[in-house]
């Protein structure tokens, strides 16, 4: 798909969730964002910026020229860490983009116990303070490159146990988003059962026939999928929320719904 389509041309884009998000906890996103994509190069490429989105010309100016196969993209809302590059989504590990919606309750006293946790040889590409950073190197540390939602189970099994050896009733907010480039994993879950919204979109080509005059629909594949905080656009059956408690896994056009929940450790410490 054409970046521009996802940030820039529907009725309700990223851009212009950026600034009136309707469903998020904050409505105005303001705290730097990140695009990442994938071509014929071995990792993705990513354009990231610590500037508001909407505030962002040169954004603007490739989001019309860039075309990927498989795109992430996220508006920042900081929940108390810096506003800075290294924190801005997409994180990226080789061929890995992760993205977090949400947050981890009381990150700041469990943050030395989660860091020990994370794989001596993963530790130093650490870059960012951000608990989306450390929740994606934990899930590379339980084995996201080969079983990710194996991975982000034991992830979140690992955040909840030590929230609440810190005092945390609900220690876990999340959507997540993560990809190889050829198959997206998206989750949604929190520990309260109260969870950041999620949405995927129907089949583009039954779209297609309901509005034939839609532009952007005509320029997605029959087999292209989108899995979106909040909908895009007010197209009646464009969208489906994605049920609490669930992984949705994509490649190739076809969806598949697993249910999730955190894989229970021996007590940390």
């Amino acid at each position: 798909m054409l970046i521009e389509d996802l940030l820039y041309t529907t009725e309700n884009s990223l851009i212009v969730q950026s600034l009136h998000s309707q469903l998020g906890v904050e409505p105005t996103n303001g705290d730097g964002f990140g695009v990442g994509w994938y071509d014929d190069r071995p990792t993705p490429g990513r354009y990231r910026s610590t500037e508001p989105a909407w505030n962002d010309r040169n954004l603007r100016e490739v989001a019309g020229h860039i075309r990927s196969p498989m795109v992430l993209a996220h508006v920042r809302a900081s929940t108390g860490t810096p506003v800075q590059l290294t924190n801005c989504h997409p994180f990226r590990h080789g061929p890995w983009l992760w993205m977090h919606n949400g947050g981890l309750a009381g990150f700041s006293a469990m943050k030395r116990d989660l860091l020990l946790a994370v794989a001596p040889q993963l530790f130093p590409h650490i870059e960012g303070s951000t608990d989306s950073e450390l929740f994606f190197y934990l899930a590379l540390t339980f084995g996201l490159e080969s079983d990710p939602p194996a991975a982000v189970a034991r992830a979140v099994g690992l955040i909840e146990e030590v929230g609440r050896q810190h005092g945390q009733q609900f220690p876990v907010q999340m959507t997540v988003a993560t990809t190889d480039g050829d198959t997206l994993w998206a989750f949604r879950y929190s520990t309260e059962g109260r969870s950041r919204s999620l949405f995927r979109s129907t089949d583009i080509s039954v779209l297609r026939e309901q509005y034939p005059d839609n532009p952007v629909l005509h320029r997605l594949s029959d087999d292209a999928r989108l899995v979106v905080s909040e909908p895009l656009g007010g197209l009646r059956g464009a969208w489906h929320e994605v049920p609490e408690s669930t992984c949705i896994v994509i490649r190739h056009g076809q969806e598949e719904f697993l249910p999730f929940a955190p894989t229970v450790l021996e007590p940390v410490g």
